[in-house]
């Protein structure tokens, strides 16, 4: 039995005639301690997949299980780092991060808790900005305080919706070793959706493709066979790396082919109109 499991899941939005399905036979087995990164195109139904996951949706079809137990609801065992921010306006960084903490830790002290929210807040480099609000932060800034949060709430499992795509080179590339030396602390299982190949490549131990929607389906997997830890600098002289990368990139490029030439080209007629002059 898989850590996590998603067998034959299908979701449809709408009823009758006006019935899309997002999602089709989506199959997906992660062992506890792995991580498996998904990348694909915009509107494929990554975002929809992440929230079966959580929770936040039920399929339509098929069953969603984490450690043997169907999916019905959101649960601190399974923490989100969402693409939007999520946070509460009126709430300063120390506060978005503190209520969590609070809601997951109830019975700790006060200290306990108080320590673990600076704890996390300097992980993310934002103790300088601890007591201002989002609106007074930049896009980046808002993201960190996200990953803090949720990484504050130690889950048994880290779901990633595209968490890093609003911020800057550098911060990004700190966030990921971040997020990849807390995975590597307790080995939690992870799930990275994603757009960037060399950043699934870099923190994945396997890479699934989510071929386009509507009716997307997971494609073939790609392990990451390069040994742990990884180095940035070196991956680009990597031929296990370069494979990898290729393989992937063809892939997507084919399954980009077969959407644009399998998309109706709808003609529209234009009325015939001539413009009115006045004198």
């Amino acid at each position: 039995m898989a850590y996590l499991e998603l067998n034959n899941v299908n979701k449809t939005y709408g009823k009758g005639a006006n019935a899309t399905e997002v999602l089709s036979n989506i199959n997906l087995h992660i062992e506890e301690g792995e991580f498996v990164a998904i990348v694909g195109f915009s509107g494929s139904g990554k975002t929809t997949l992440v929230n079966l996951i959580n929770g936040l949706l039920q399929p339509t079809s098929g069953e969603v299980l984490f450690k043997g137990n169907p999916i019905v609801d959101t649960s601190h065992e399974r923490g989100v780092i969402f693409q939007n921010y999520s946070l509460l306006p009126w709430l300063t960084v120390y506060q978005n991060i503190s209520v969590a903490v609070k809601e997951t830790f109830p019975k700790e002290s006060k200290q306990f808790r108080d320590e673990r929210v600076k704890e996390y807040i300097e992980m993310v480099s934002l103790t300088p900005a601890i007591n201002k609000r989002p609106k007074e932060l930049s896009g980046g800034m808002r993201q960190r305080v996200s990953i803090a949060r949720a990484l504050a709430m130690d889950p048994e499992m880290i779901i990633m919706d595209e968490p890093l795509g609003a911020l800057d080179a550098l911060t990004r590339g700190n966030l990921q070793d971040e997020i990849l030396n807390i995975w590597n602390k307790d080995k939690r299982t992870a799930l990275l959706i994603t757009n960037d190949v060399d950043e699934g490549i870099y923190m994945a131990d396997r890479i699934i493709p989510l071929r386009p929607g509507p009716n997307a389906t997971l494609g073939p997997e790609f392990k990451i066979n390069i040994e742990r830890p990884r180095d940035k600098t070196s991956l680009n002289d990597d031929p296990e790396f370069k494979k990898t990368r290729n393989g992937i990139i063809e892939y997507l490029m084919e399954i980009g082919e077969e959407r644009s030439t399998s998309t109706d080209e709808t003609e529209y007629v234009l009325p015939d109109l001539e413009p009115k002059y006045f004198d």
